[in-house]
């Protein structure tokens, strides 16, 4: 699911782009609708995503404040006239800086972890618990880092589970 609303919100990009280059294809006002609707599907697209990933609770919370950011600034994209359309924007500024504060914070503790991060990686990605990953031993290769349990296991021990 997450990835088809990842490809959705990739096709309204190259609409929006395409809307630039050629604006007599598109009919007037449909600009701020193809804006709006990039920024809010890869909002619904990112929490989808995090909710199928399992995040914990404090890593929920941040990506729904990341999602509310997009939403605040698709609502200005698609409601530009609106009293209230620069307090829309407002709120995505603050929300943007407060989600990349977080990360500078490194809050919650472990959120700036990927799901593409193994025991193989190298600076911020590679992992300090001490396993054979971390000395660089050769088994280092044999090792993985089981992401839902939180400790590194053999991949004989994988195997098993």
């Amino acid at each position: 699911m997450p990835l088809a609303l990842g490809i959705a919100t990739l096709a309204g990009v190259v609409l929006l782009f395409v809307e630039d280059a050629a604006p007599r294809w598109f009919p007037a006002g449909s600009h701020d609708a193809l804006a709006a609707f990039s920024l809010a599907t890869i909002a619904c697209a990112y929490v989808v995503f995090q909710l199928a990933h399992r995040r914990p609770l404090a890593e929920l919370a941040k990506a729904i404040l990341l999602a509310a950011a997009f939403l605040f600034w698709a609502a200005n994209q698609f409601w530009p006239s609106l009293p209230d359309a620069s307090l829309f924007n407002d709120i995505a500024i603050g929300l943007f800086v407060l989600d990349v504060f977080l990360v500078i914070a490194s809050w919650p503790p472990g959120a700036n972890e990927s799901v593409f991060d193994d025991c193989g990686g190298s600076g911020a990605n590679r992992c300090h618990c001490g396993c054979a990953c971390c000395d660089g031993s050769p088994r280092a290769a044999e090792d993985v880092l089981d992401f839902d349990a939180g400790r590194h296991f053999s991949r004989d021990e994988l195997n098993e589970r």
